[in-house]
């Protein structure tokens, strides 16, 4: 997958995140969710973006950490609405599974550049 398939893979992880987000109970749990679910998962796209944008290996290399870190927090809040059964588990699963796919190629991504 090149740099561009990426940027869009994640734009879309973002987008999904807001209709996601929209489905949510306006409960004072649904709305701290939501915030925080809102955060990590944009800033996933926000992230790989700039590291593509990086002025070198390095800069581009710790961008990718906050892309891994902001990709499996968006997973934790993710499993949280999944378990406290907030929205049922299959509108939510495959935005769980594509947050987790998008952890590991960033993880390999990183482990190449590093080499």
């Amino acid at each position: 997958m090149n740099e561009e398939e990426l940027k869009n893979r994640t734009k879309k992880f973002a987008l999904r995140v807001l209709k996601l987000i929209d489905a949510l109970p306006n409960t004072v749990s649904g709305r701290t969710i939501a915030g925080q679910l809102a955060r990590a998962g944009t800033s996933v796209a926000a992230n790989y973006r700039a590291a593509c944008r990086g002025r070198s290996k390095p800069e581009f290399i710790a961008k990718l950490g906050i892309v891994i870190e902001e990709s499996d927090e968006s997973a934790f809040w993710l499993e949280i609405i999944i378990e406290s059964e907030m929205l049922k588990a299959n509108l939510v699963e495959s935005l769980l599974n594509e947050a987790n796919e998008i952890v590991a190629i960033m993880v390999s991504s990183r482990k190449t550049a590093s080499n």
